[in-house]
């Protein structure tokens, strides 16, 4: 447990760039990462260049995003959605988090959570969850 926050984060010793390597034991549809990092109290220790790399093993990693962070103060979203509208998410069995770089330099890292999301049942942003249960069919008021 951190001394610093009271949760289980990923704190890093030595040099960069640190490595969180998530492994899966089948292939899962993965479509956001979110990181909960603190500037104000962490500082030098806060990230400032992040990479989301995915693959079959550490073998075949390639990368999926660059994000270049400017002093956050709470959760960062990083979609792993591609350039195309058609891919929303990543068929994957392995992902890796690589801080690249610190703000003011810093030489270790503090991610104080990581969370990880699959593809929502419905994922066009803003838009109402479709339900096609004969139940819903039958008591539903708008047709």
């Amino acid at each position: 447990m951190c001394m610093f926050c009271g949760f289980y984060c990923f704190r890093s010793d030595g040099a960069q760039p640190h490595l969180v390597n998530i492994q899966f034991q089948k292939k899962v549809k993965l479509q956001l990462v979110v990181l909960y990092v603190d500037f104000k109290l962490d500082e030098s220790y806060t990230p400032s260049k992040i990479s989301v790399r995915a693959g079959d093993g550490f073998h075949n990693l390639k990368e999926i995003k660059t994000v270049e962070l400017v002093k956050p103060t709470g959760w960062v979203y990083i979609s792993l959605s591609g350039n195309d509208p058609r891919d929303t998410f990543v068929n994957t069995f392995m992902l890796q988090i690589v801080v690249l770089s610190n703000h003011l330099n810093g030489r270790d890292t503090h991610v104080r959570q990581i969370k990880i999301y699959g593809p929502r049942p419905n994922p066009i942003p803003h838009q109402q969850f479709q339900f096609t249960s004969s139940e819903f069919n039958t008591y539903s008021t708008v047709r």
